[in-house]
């Protein structure tokens, strides 16, 4: 259970060592519920502050829940879960948002939309308020990548200011612990079908005197990590098919003759090349089906009708059956090699034809075993079975100071 739902609107921040800007935004959230007429909360999700931070917010009106496991994501699914409202918006206490100014998330919210998106770029970001790495590089080389991967309809893949119906969002299941969070919260959502929006939003300089919580390199690659991991199309498909078909079709030329090319002649070490490429396209485009597979039987990705279509004509029996007439083709390429070798008395032979002949062979006995193995690991991953429950538990206690008592555990 995650708790009835009491109030409309609860506006959500994570909060690590933040008692330099904490009150702040909780006043401003606070004065935007007072003055707008909204039934809701402040809630902030501690990850652990040693500086007073919980007591900060509570003494400014808002209500603390204390996550045990550390990191953003875990502190955002914590207060996610202990939130009261029908709706939520996150933001970080840093006061680089103004949570006075949510007019634009609630009106859309209400119309329906499941999750709307901040965008920096379009309400203006001010002088100091985002490094030149994040504003040129970072942010949107990411969000393109979202965009071109997910058909994501944001601009900014990662704004931290965010809103959201707080059911649709439990119903993802979402399990990033860190930075990463923020990707696979759009991701999922968009992927389940959900209404996605965006409004214009203002991006202040934080009001802290230390360094952010962020660090670009290593978050930046967590972010990039998580958009390939839940694109097998992009991460293993479409690479693998532009490597096979290509070193196919060059392997089939090679092996009649060598090619001319103005200058340039390729020939038996051309087609040793070739025949690497489609090696390694053919074990990307199977990786790509199984990565697919197992993803949907354990719910990190929707099932895909498309994909399920295909397969369910392409059973265990179609893929045997193909690649016992590939390592065949392959066997007999084999025995083409083997019968020039007597015929030369079993003696050297000419380089060129060598190659031509053993290397087909190979790839034919590569490419069937491959297919045969892998049809067998398909059927496997495509049992049907209970989906494990086995992200990390998250470990919640209501603030003393909000409290008054010895703040016992709630587990979710």
């Amino acid at each position: 259970m995650h708790g009835a739902i009491l109030t409309e609107l609860t506006i959500l921040m994570p909060c690590l060592n933040e008692a330099e800007t904490v009150a702040t935004c909780v006043d401003k959230a606070r004065r935007f519920l007072e003055d707008r007429g909204i039934d809701g909360e402040v809630l902030v999700a501690d990850n652990g502050s040693i500086d007073g931070s919980p007591e900060l917010a509570t003494s400014h009106g808002a209500r603390v829940v204390l996550v045990a496991e550390k990191g953003y994501g875990s502190a955002l699914m914590g207060g996610i879960k202990a939130a009261k409202g029908r709706y939520v918006i996150m933001g970080d206490a840093d006061d680089s948002y103004d949570f006075s100014e949510l007019d634009a998330f609630i009106e859309h919210l209400r119309a329906g939309e499941q999750v709307v998106m901040g965008n920096r770029f379009a309400g203006g970001i001010q002088p100091g308020a985002m490094p030149a790495l994040h504003r040129y590089l970072g942010n949107p080389v990411l969000s393109r990548i979202g965009r071109l991967f997910f058909n994501v309809p944001c601009a900014d893949f990662h704004c931290g200011l965010r809103g959201f119906e707080r059911g649709a969002i439990l119903a993802l299941d979402l399990r990033s612990p860190g930075m990463e969070f923020a990707s696979e919260l759009v991701v999922r959502a968009v992927l389940k079908g959900y209404a996605v929006g965006e409004v214009p939003v203002t991006l202040h300089p934080d009001g802290r005197s230390r360094p952010p919580h962020l660090r670009s390199w290593r978050d930046g690659w967590r972010h990039l990590r998580f958009l390939l991991l839940f694109s097998p199309r992009w991460l293993f498909l479409y690479p693998g098919l532009l490597l096979s078909v290509g070193g196919g079709l060059l392997v089939c030329a090679l092996v009649v003759s060598p090619l001319e090319l103005g200058p340039v002649r390729l020939g038996a070490g051309a087609l040793v090349a070739a025949s690497i490429l489609t090696v390694i396209g053919y074990q990307a485009v199977l990786f790509a089906c199984l990565t697919k597979v197992h993803a949907q039987a354990e719910g990190f990705l929707p099932p895909d009708p498309r994909f399920n279509r295909v397969f369910r004509y392409v059973r265990l029996e179609t893929g045997l059956v193909a690649g016992v007439a590939i390592f065949l083709l392959g066997m007999g390429a084999a025995v083409v090699s083997y019968i020039g070798w007597r015929d030369a008395h079993w003696g050297a032979l000419e380089a060129g034809w060598t190659v031509r002949a053993a290397v087909p062979a190979a790839l034919g006995l590569v490419l069937g075993s491959q297919l045969i193995l892998s049809s067998f690991f398909l059927s496997i991953l495509g049992l049907r079975r209970a989906h494990p429950d086995g992200h990390p538990i998250v470990v919640l206690e209501e603030s003393k100071a909000m409290s008054g008592e010895s703040g016992a555990s709630l587990k979710l």
